[in-house]
């Protein structure tokens, strides 16, 4: 299963933006508002949000200046979410979040909305740093 979050352009360098998602406690700031539970510990955080059971995201994967991936702790419910980072010129970027689960086709209909929607929220935020 595949999520794309809409792209999100922000005033700042690819270098900039890099920077932000590289430090795993700037991701509170793009959680959504009703987060219960946040905690980072080394190279993974730990959130949970109403409804939900507690997820632990690991960090896989960095290319500079171009692209953070994440990956799930838990090999119950493999999937990674990565933010591609695009400088279109100096100081304006784009950002897009982009999710890839591998999931049986029952649990990928029960998560499929609230996953939309928590990537969209994610999306939203990222516009607001």
């Amino acid at each position: 299963m595949n999520i794309n979050g809409n792209t999100v352009t922000l005033e700042k360098s690819a270098e900039e933006v890099f920077t932000f998602f590289s430090d795993l406690n700037n991701f509170k700031e793009i959680m959504p508002e009703n987060i219960q539970k946040f905690e980072v510990d080394g190279d993974s955080f730990l959130f949970g949000l109403p409804g939900m059971p507690e997820i632990r995201l690991v960090l896989k994967e960095k290319t500079e200046f171009s692209n953070i991936t994440l990956g799930a702790a838990s090999s119950k419910l493999p999937f990674t979410l990565a933010a591609n980072i695009n400088e279109i010129k100096e100081n304006k970027t784009e950002i897009e979040l982009k999710f890839e689960g591998d999931f049986n086709p029952m649990m990928a209909m029960m998560i499929k909305k609230p996953l939309t929607k928590f990537v969209g929220t994610l999306t939203e935020n990222i516009g607001k740093i």
